[in-house]
């Protein structure tokens, strides 16, 4: 957890980290999601947020006392120009990023960390990697779930566990869409749709929990309950809200996701089960803590079952998450622990835990579900 790992890191190599560089970060886009990455940087060891940027000059300006008076950039040419930069953080909303990218790209190529989903339209597919086909500096996918502390502990014993995954299944029962400036996330033409806005993150985690990569997906999903009576500029969201998804894999496993936006009195946020010849795990992980109603005491804590087939005799540990970390953000600790990961490959090198190549199959499997469910058939990936 992070009081004990952070704090015995300050303890046993107090000289070397006052000795670091300190790493500089421009943040793009200062709403929620950027605000989040702020506090987590705060808690990361030489490291700090110099200079924010969004069109919204109130977000900008929150963000940047949120960081410790970080300058005000008047544009993303401008954030560019700051003499110390040594990172990117790109959270502006999504249909912004591969704009953002090609600027960044031509103008100043620095490390970036770029929220999901790395781009919308399935026209960029091919562009993004062309993109960043010679780009030197690391570019990181933000994949935050990944990083939760019980999704962590469920990927690192899923294999031993079942035995070799056969049955992968994700289900979220969450809170709609919170509102955004703009309200760009309530129409497909801004976010990529739901299943590449929303579920992105969980395509990730099958290709990382099955190791192999999609051949055909299949979907069903609609907008059955939220937003339908809202208009923005006379114009109604035409975002889902529920949905299946079921994917075959290369390797012959199948996973299926199960999406529920309007389920906000669920205990549980996700869940988390793979089934193998050898038996089962499961994980189960409540939503941010700043929804739990407080009349019904603490918020849940997060939990991995393993139930074996032979001998007989599930057992249940619980994966508590630093309140340091929960209080940074609404992942779980996740943030912290991507930070922590793309801050060493930043300041030492080393590999990039999620590329370009992941963003891309994340959102391309993400699309493929949109048109599945769109037109009633199943579509293969190539």
């Amino acid at each position: 957890m992070v009081r004990h790992e952070h704090g015995a890191l300050r303890h046993a190599h107090g000289k070397r980290l006052k000795s670091l560089k300190t790493i500089n970060y421009g943040i793009i886009g200062c709403g929620m999601m950027a605000q989040e990455h702020i506090r987590n940087i705060a808690l990361l060891p030489a490291a700090r947020v110099s200079v924010v940027f969004d069109p919204v000059a109130d977000l900008s300006q929150a963000a940047a006392r949120l960081a410790g008076a970080a300058r005000v950039a008047t544009s993303i040419d401008d954030l560019l120009l700051e003499e110390n930069l040594d990172a990117l953080v790109i959270a502006s909303p999504n249909d912004c990023h591969m704009p953002q990218l090609r600027q960044i790209v031509a103008t100043r190529p620095l490390p970036i960390l770029c929220e999901k989903p790395l781009f919308t339209d399935v026209g960029d597919a091919d562009a993004v990697q062309r993109l960043f086909a010679d780009y030197v500096p690391p570019v990181w996918v933000a994949m935050e779930y990944r990083y939760m502390p019980p999704v962590a502990a469920f990927v690192a014993q899923a294999e031993a566990a079942t035995g070799g995954i056969r049955m992968l299944t994700i289900r979220e029962h969450r809170f709609p869409f919170l509102p955004k400036v703009g309200d760009w996330n309530r129409f497909n033409a801004r976010t990529g749709g739901t299943l590449v806005e929303k579920c992105c993150h969980f395509f990730d985690l099958m290709r990382l929990i099955l190791q192999s990569d999609p051949v055909r997906v299949m979907a069903s999903a609609g907008q059955d309950v939220n937003h339908k009576a809202e208009s923005y500029g006379g114009e109604a969201p035409d975002i889902w809200d529920n949905g299946y998804v079921i994917v075959d894999f290369a390797s012959g496993a199948r996973a299926m996701l199960e999406l529920c936006m309007f389920a906000e009195g669920a205990r549980y946020q996700e869940e988390i089960s793979a089934i193998g010849p050898a038996g089962k795990i499961e994980a189960q992980v409540p939503g941010p803590g700043r929804f739990w109603p407080a009349v019904l005491g603490p918020a849940p804590v997060p939990l991995l079952t393993v139930s074996p087939r032979s001998p007989k005799g599930p057992y249940t540990v619980e994966i508590p998450v630093d309140p340091q970390l929960l209080a940074a953000g609404d992942h779980n600790g996740s943030t912290f622990y991507q930070h922590q990961r793309f801050a060493a490959v930043v300041r030492s090198g080393g590999q990039v835990e999620v590329t370009v190549a992941d963003g891309a199959y994340a959102v391309a499997m993400g699309l493929a579900a949109q048109e599945s469910a769109r037109t009633g058939q199943a579509v293969r990936l190539t």
